[in-house]
């Protein structure tokens, strides 16, 4: 994705998915000052919204776009230096085994290869009895109304093929529960924010797919069948449906969330823990735990 199409798509979907996500940070038993990771915090939008919910945390957000990094130290100077950004990769983070409280990474692990990879990094540096949080998206999870084009159609091809040319997996959502499970980690969850017409401003919903048109409409016409020309006519007519008065349209968010072992150090690999069937839906986030 282009970067000022990005910057645009962090802004927007922070405004849509936050207001729901923010109810899952209260799950989580934190110490009075957690040490907390954004790895792969882009422009800083939801670090800084990490710091000022936890007034006490320390929080670091790595990146490797050091545009996007200058941009948060930026906006968000006044939180420093207890918000701070560093340039890091989430393939080989930084910091010593077991050194967060809680470690985020959101939207992100959809678009880069080998994912499990990352979330063992990602449980490493998290502490025993720390949480791991995480926003893998899924992009069979995306539903408009039909016109003169099928939004299912271009979801049926464009998600398949760009993640095989791209070594890829756009259907992390569903797949990061597995993962979760067999890293040893415990109360895995699966949390959805749902993003639609009724719970997020239409001009929200419709910034986000802009960004991804803008963005995405030249690499899938380079990694798939469907042409630039075609993949941007396709977001134009989601757009208009998100933008009809009369329309509907929906994307469920997968917020996948697992707490780390007391007594465990690093990655611990198979040795899963159940989590009761549940399903809830509170402040508009609908919850779905499964029996392992």
């Amino acid at each position: 994705m282009a970067d000022e199409s990005m910057v645009r798509n962090l802004e927007a979907q922070a405004r849509a998915v936050w207001p729901q996500e923010v109810e899952i940070f209260r799950r989580y038993a934190l110490p009075e000052e957690p040490d907390i990771l954004d790895a792969g915090c882009g422009t800083g939008e939801i670090a800084s919204r990490i710091a000022q919910r936890f007034p006490a945390a320390r929080v670091l957000g790595i990146d490797i776009v050091d545009a996007h990094l200058e941009l948060a130290r930026t906006r968000y100077a006044a939180l420093a230096p207890r918000l701070r950004f560093e340039h890091q990769s989430v393939y080989a983070l930084e910091a010593d085994d077991d050194s967060f409280d809680l470690t985020l990474c959101r939207h992100v692990l959809h678009s880069i290869p080998h994912a499990d990879r990352v979330i063992a990094e990602l449980v490493r540096v998290t502490r025993p009895g720390g949480y791991l949080h995480l926003i893998p998206e899924d992009y069979g999870m995306l539903e408009f109304q039909r016109g003169a084009l099928d939004p299912r159609d271009f979801w049926h091809e464009v998600p398949a093929q760009m993640g095989a040319a791209t070594g890829t997996d756009l259907f992390s959502g569903r797949n990061a529960y597995g993962i979760l499970m067999r890293q040893g980690l415990e109360g895995v969850a699966v949390d959805y924010a749902v993003v639609d017409t009724l719970r997020t401003p239409r001009e929200t919903f419709a910034a986000i797919l802009c960004a991804w048109r803008d963005g995405y409409a030249e690499p899938i016409g380079e990694t798939t069948s469907i042409d630039k020309e075609s993949a941007t006519a396709y977001f134009d007519a989601m757009i208009a449906n998100v933008r009809d008065p009369l329309g509907y349209a929906v994307w469920f968010v997968p917020i996948v969330s697992a707490r780390k072992p007391r007594g465990e150090r690093g990655v611990a690999p198979g040795a899963g823990s159940g989590a009761a069937a549940e399903t809830r839906s509170k402040s508009g986030a609908a919850s779905v735990r499964s029996w392992a």
